[in-house]
């Protein structure tokens, strides 16, 4: 399973450079081939002072070793050997009307000291972080996302819809990322679904990122915004660092196993800014992105 899903996510990588690339028309993806001292390493892309696209990393990475401590009593579990696969990419556009997207698919294992798979897990999903709210752009996203989940199980939608909507929440400050999509973990094996039917839904959810993304990108890549619009971009682009380093497990899962901390970091935008008790105006679009922030949508 770990080397069908690596070749999977090596594919996919592919997919998502060529095609960004082809919608910015001006930058291209800088390739980072790295090593990891215990075990592994990874392909890092990022693209940077686009026409459309102002940061993005599509990054892969297969590492593997001895579980280290931290990890260990994280998963609660004794000395054993891991290996961890996944495609992690964050995409920033220079304009604030385009969202920020975020995605990852991932695959881990552990090992007793013989060598056998003890656990194995699939995890995984993807979210829309806007900075104007076009509803028919979150319902798209959203249709997206059910659709390749009801392809497997009618279930999947709702459940993983609401625990994106529950991760991605910025207790912090009481309010959600962004708009939400699908997050899933500890996919495993179970009566009626083996890893292989995993296999095939995580990588249909893949599959299905361009078809969620790429038209919301299309649709308002060209529009004007104003240096005011622009500001705001980037007073909300803070929230979205303040989850990344305060609350996501991914960004800690990489620091606790000596990850590559460019990598690790590459989903931080590139220009934030944090006012003191900021408020945008009341009946403003502005104010009007924060409300639906403060409570789950039902997008379709």
């Amino acid at each position: 399973m770990k080397e069908q899903f690596y070749q999977y996510i090596q594919d996919l990588q592919d997919r998502i450079t060529n095609k960004l690339e082809s919608i910015d028309g001006k930058a291209r993806f800088r390739q980072d081939l790295w090593e990891r001292a215990e075990g592994g390493g990874g392909r890092t892309r990022v693209i940077e002072n686009g026409a459309v696209f102002e940061k993005g990393g599509v990054n892969i990475s297969a590492v593997h070793g001895p579980l280290p401590k931290s990890m260990q009593d994280y998963f609660k579990v004794g000395e054993v050997d891991f290996f961890a696969c996944g495609l992690s990419l964050v995409i920033h556009p220079l304009s604030p009307m385009v969202p920020t997207v975020h995605a990852n698919w991932r695959y881990f294992e552990m090992y007793d000291k013989q060598g056998k798979v003890v656990d194995q897990w699939f995890g995984g999903g993807q979210d829309l972080t806007p900075y104007y709210l076009f509803e028919e752009d979150a319902s798209h996203f959203h249709q997206v996302c059910k659709t390749a989940c009801d392809n497997h199980d009618p279930d999947f939608y709702p459940k993983y819809k609401e625990r994106c909507d529950s991760y991605f929440w910025n207790s912090h400050r009481n309010e959600a990322r962004g708009v939400g999509g699908l997050f899933f973990d500890y996919c495993r094996k179970e009566e009626g679904r083996d890893m292989e039917a995993w296999y095939q839904f995580v990588t249909e959810v893949g599959d299905s990122f361009l078809d969620a993304y790429v038209p919301i990108v299309l649709k308002r890549k060209d529009l004007e915004y104003t240096p005011q619009q622009r500001d705001w971009q980037e007073i909300r682009r803070g929230r979205y660092v303040e989850f990344n380093l305060v609350h996501d497990k991914g960004t800690l899962f990489g620091l606790r196993t000596n990850g590559r901390i460019e990598s690790i970091l590459m989903s931080l935008p590139p220009a934030v800014q944090w006012h003191y008790d900021h408020h945008p105006a009341a009946g403003s679009p502005e104010e009007a992105l924060l409300k639906v922030l403060k409570s789950p949508v039902e997008w379709v």
